[in-house]
């Protein structure tokens, strides 16, 4: 098989387990990361039977959903919107507000979520004749397998300059410099992995971050997305109220919504229509290939 270009500058063939990231009590495997697939795909982990954790996190639309908020089982609607799922091996905190550290924990919540699957975990790791540490550990295994890379970007970075045509360069420079976007979308994963108000979202009913580090300066403030596979990921904002990257683009260069703790990056951009567009373009050019799983 032909190792695989991911933007960690480094070549990834398909034995993945020697270069991604896991806690040393729960080694990558194949056999705990083919566990894992089944298990994401499995209804039975709700309790009515009806969806998987593969329902809002869809691998056709780069593991989320095109839902504006998370749905779960009797047609009940989250707060938020489902978050991908890519180059997670990597994530420092998960979930919109950062809520959990480890891929271990965060796994086992929307099982237990009353809004999502709404059964106790051991009781669904029951269901499909497990225990709970064996359930927690391979969905955490199997979501680090899930990877994102070789994007025109990427192999823009790798050297092969024809791979960004010359509108994509010009919203690099944007991204880089006039529009400000790599202050906090930075790195192989674009994302600072922090939490910043930014005034997004249609409403100031949502605390964020502020829920869990009861620090009122935190209040509206949330999770860097990384920014790969964008394009596939509509709608945007962790409540989804953003419907297209021309809008996103538009709040950032109108510079948010006026709020009384809005990050100090955010400020009127003053862009053209021109660069706009020259923006928009370069974001699709993050969208690459996906793997997941082990082979």
């Amino acid at each position: 098989m032909l190792p695989w270009v991911l933007s960690f500058a480094i070549r990834v063939p398909l034995g993945l387990d020697s270069y991604v990231p896991a806690p040393p009590e729960n080694p990558i495997t194949k056999e705990s990361a083919e566990l894992g697939r089944r298990l994401f795909r499995d209804k039975r982990l709700s309790r009515d039977n009806t969806i998987a954790c593969a329902t809002c996190h869809d691998a056709a639309y780069a593991f989320t959903d095109r839902e504006i908020k998370a749905k779960g089982i009797r047609g009940q609607v989250g707060p938020r919107r489902s978050p991908r799922l890519l180059n997670r091996a990597w994530g420092q905190s998960f979930f919109w507000d950062g809520r959990v550290t480890a891929l271990e924990q965060q796994v086992a919540q929307p099982i237990s979520n009353p809004l999502e699957m709404d059964l106790p975990v051991a009781e669904a790791a029951a269901k499909v004749g497990l225990d709970e540490l064996t359930l927690r550990r391979a969905l955490a295994t199997y979501v680090r397998t899930i990877l994102a890379g070789n994007s025109p970007y990427d192999r823009y970075l790798n050297g092969e300059r024809s791979a960004l045509d010359a509108q994509q360069q010009k919203g690099l420079q944007l991204f880089r410099g006039k529009a400000g976007c790599i202050s906090c979308h930075l790195g192989p994963n674009l994302t600072d992995e922090a939490f910043h108000v930014t005034g997004a979202g249609r409403v100031d009913d949502d605390a964020g971050r502020a829920l869990v580090s009861l620090d009122q300066r935190d209040t509206g403030a949330f999770k860097t997305p990384s920014l790969r596979h964008i394009a596939k990921a509509a709608p945007y904002f962790h409540d989804g109220s953003a419907s297209t990257l021309e809008a996103v683009v538009e709040h950032y260069n109108a510079g948010g919504r006026a709020r009384k703790n809005l990050d100090p990056e955010m400020r009127p951009l003053r862009l053209t229509a021109d660069e706009k567009a020259a923006l928009v373009r370069f974001l699709e050019a993050l969208t690459g290939e996906i793997r997941e799983g082990l082979e």
